[in-house]
């Protein structure tokens, strides 16, 4: 698809550049939104006006949500208040709402100012829950029936304001309070008889969300049940909108670029890295750096207090690294694996003795099978069968140490309210070189006397 449209954006842009808006627009139709969105953000800034001006409004809407919050601040600088008042008023509240969490303050409070009544008062009940709720994800576009009505009634119902509607398939059942009942799928009002009840073809086994519940626990629900749309409740159970799977899946994204990052001994980035400033990705990055460094002069510290032995036995220099880094790599495996069965909900809380037992017994065993090889290693390269068993006895024991830690540290830092992602590859690595430093001195000392 991009070699296809590489030919077509040559000849769009040339287009725009003789004026001739409504052949670009004849040439749009044929384009999906991400592919408009893409070709904007290589325009110069009087092209790309010309070419949103292209657009149908609700087309022009519908790209908009595309773009990424840099490119959407510097395109809503460009276009006249009239302009950006339409745009406003055609965009879906969820998208909207997104749009002005992710700008600059003040551009927000321009924005807000261009709201019509109805569109600002929406607009500030979905800003004025929590970040990262499901409040801010959620759309107030839906199909609402009442449990009274027939068949009849909610068919001409759907026919008034279901063009409005986020989704289609799916209606929202309520009760006169505006309480969430039930859903019901279209299907199966379009197979009833015009005078059944509504309340007679419902099952009662709809599962919803809290507005005020973290944004996580939407895209798991949505993971479990294998729905499209989850029906979003205040906390008194009334109908205050819906999240849909298409925001889910974005939240789902932001999720995992968070927990990687973290994973890599880093703050989370707020935008993608290519629009990000190298002013920025330092800020992120020296944090964790820094703490590392104290954290490796520990190591340092305890090679000196071992100074003398290291001199008189330069073979156990020789295999430093090896044992080592074996540690650090197997404590970052453990993490690993806790860190993403925490994420995902295989693991809880309350299993921590089973999978922190289940690590040590894997501890043992891969000890054991390095051990093997970094002892022949040992009696090879150290001509000593003493140095052979610290190399051997120190595979274990470090492997078995780091393996049982890896996976202990995530359920910890849970257990504190820590993001447990932060049980990151080298906070683990840096923790264990001081710790197997510690454990190889140790046995070298108690074998060698």
């Amino acid at each position: 698809m991009i070699e296809e449209n590489t030919e077509a954006e040559i000849e769009i842009q040339e287009l725009i550049e003789k004026n001739q808006l409504k052949a670009v627009a004849e040439r749009f139709q044929s384009w999906a939104f991400p592919e408009i969105a893409d070709l904007l953000t290589q325009l110069d800034k009087p092209h790309q006006i010309l070419a949103y001006r292209a657009l149908p409004r609700q087309r022009a809407a519908d790209m908009f949500a595309y773009l990424e919050p840099e490119d959407q601040d510097s395109l809503l600088e460009a276009l006249t208040d009239a302009d950006t008042r339409t745009l406003l008023a055609d965009l879906s509240p969820d998208d909207r709402t997104e749009m002005l969490e992710e700008l600059p303050a003040t551009v927000t409070r321009r924005l807000m100012q261009l709201l019509s009544p109805a569109d600002l008062a929406e607009s500030r009940q979905l800003l004025g829950y929590p970040e990262e709720s499901v409040g801010r994800l959620m759309t107030p576009d839906y199909i609402r029936v009442r449990a009274e009505w027939t068949v009849e009634h909610a068919i001409e119902h759907i026919r008034k304001y279901g063009q409005d509607s986020e989704i289609f398939n799916i209606l929202y059942v309520t009760d006169g309070n505006g309480s969430l009942i039930d859903i019901v799928r279209m299907r199966r009002i379009i197979l009833a008889a015009p005078g059944t009840v509504i309340k007679d073809i419902l099952n009662y086994n709809c599962i919803y969300i809290s507005a005020f519940e973290d944004r996580e626990v939407a895209v798991e629900m949505i993971q479990r049940y294998d729905v499209n749309a989850l029906p979003v409740v205040d906390s008194e159970g009334v109908l205050v909108g819906i999240v849909t799977v298409d925001d889910i899946m974005d939240v789902a994204e932001e999720e995992v670029t968070e927990d990687i990052q973290k994973g890599a001994g880093m703050a989370p980035l707020e935008t993608k890295y290519s629009a990000a400033s190298p002013l920025q990705l330092f800020r992120k990055r020296i944090g964790w750096l820094l703490i590392l460094i104290f954290v490796n002069l520990i190591s340092a510290g305890v090679i000196s207090n071992y100074e003398e032995y290291v001199m008189e036995f330069i073979t156990l220099a020789l295999f430093m690294p090896l044992v080592i880094a074996s540690g650090g790599n197997c404590g970052a495996q453990s993490a690993t694996l806790m860190v993403r069965a925490l994420a995902t909900g295989d693991v809880e809380l309350g299993d921590w003795l089973k999978s922190v037992s289940k690590e040590i017994f894997v501890g043992i065993l891969l000890g054991v099978a390095m051990a093997l090889i970094a002892g022949g290693v040992g009696q090879m390269y150290g001509g000593d069968t003493k140095i052979a068993a610290i190399v051997g006895i120190s595979m274990i024991s470090i492997v078995f140490v780091a393996n049982s830690f890896g996976a202990l540290l995530p359920f910890i830092l849970s257990r504190i309210k820590v993001d447990p992602a932060a049980a990151s590859t080298p906070l683990i690595t840096s923790l264990m070189d001081v710790l197997g430093l510690m454990i190889y001195f140790s046995i070298a000392v108690v074998i060698l006397g």
